[in-house]
């Protein structure tokens, strides 16, 4: 398949966001896979061709992130995460009963092409674990049977909210947003959750704030602070060598 005429411009149109065009390379495989579905070879020679580069080059970096995928993906990327905190809080269980419901392995795509299912590395959401995501929108403590619900309802048509976010939209829709091409839905949703708010609650309850970097004294006193921590350090490794030394007496 030949990319048309309006995805190179619009792969020019990215490279030229940045002072250095190669700079670019990540948002335009990102349009790549908002067209095509998948990197192909075909992409990978258009950025290429765009940015002066080798081939070579945009494949090195293709084949280096798990966000950029050499095999079709459905309509909705179903992903599970399987890192620790989620995996003890119910994330592998999910995952077992998600490739049994829909009869696929990790990274592969339901039949009827609605689905792609992958367990994921953390996502910075353990407060809500276990987390899944479906094309990279949150959907935050989760159980096997919401899970088994969830994708049910995404290859029924269903509209599908994130627990954080917007509505759920479609893979590609979700990669060319990823591309730098806004949808409208960023303000979409509920941002932050509480769980994640405990700590600023917290501050704000007490008093607390950050000093501000161009605060009169502020780097004094951090110089002060680390320069007290060195000689702490420094007392500590003497008085071990001490008792080191008379120990071998």
């Amino acid at each position: 398949m030949t990319l048309s005429a309006e995805t190179y411009d619009e792969l020019r149109v990215i490279g030229a966001r940045y002072p250095e065009p190669r700079s670019g390379l990540l948002p335009m495989l990102h349009l790549v896979q908002s067209v095509e579905g998948r990197i192909t070879p075909e992409g990978i020679e258009a950025c290429a061709e765009v940015l002066g580069i080798t081939a070579a080059d945009v494949s090195g970096v293709a084949t280096f992130y798990t966000m950029y995928k050499r095999r079709p993906v459905g309509d909705y990327h179903v992903g599970v995460c399987t890192n620790t905190l989620c995996a003890v809080m119910g994330g592998d269980e999910i995952f077992q009963r998600l490739k049994s419901h829909l009869d696929v392995g990790n990274d592969e795509t339901t039949d009827d092409g609605k689905v792609t299912l992958e367990h994921i590395e953390c996502n910075a959401a353990c407060d809500y674990a276990p987390v899944m995501t479906v094309n990279w929108e949150f959907m935050d403590n989760m159980t096997p049977d919401a899970a088994v619900g969830l994708v049910d309802a995404l290859r029924d048509g269903a509209e599908v909210h994130s627990t954080r976010g917007p509505r759920v939209v479609t893979w590609r829709e979700a990669e060319r947003v990823l591309a730098g091409f806004p949808d409208g839905l960023a303000d979409d949703g509920p941002a932050a959750g509480p769980a994640s708010l405990v700590g600023l609650g917290i501050a704000r309850e007490r008093g607390w704030t950050a000093p501000h970097p161009d605060a009169e004294g502020s780097s004094a006193e951090v110089a002060d602070t680390k320069q007290e921590a060195v000689e702490q350090a420094d007392t500590g490794r003497a008085e071990t060598e001490t008792k080191q030394e008379e120990a071998s007496e």
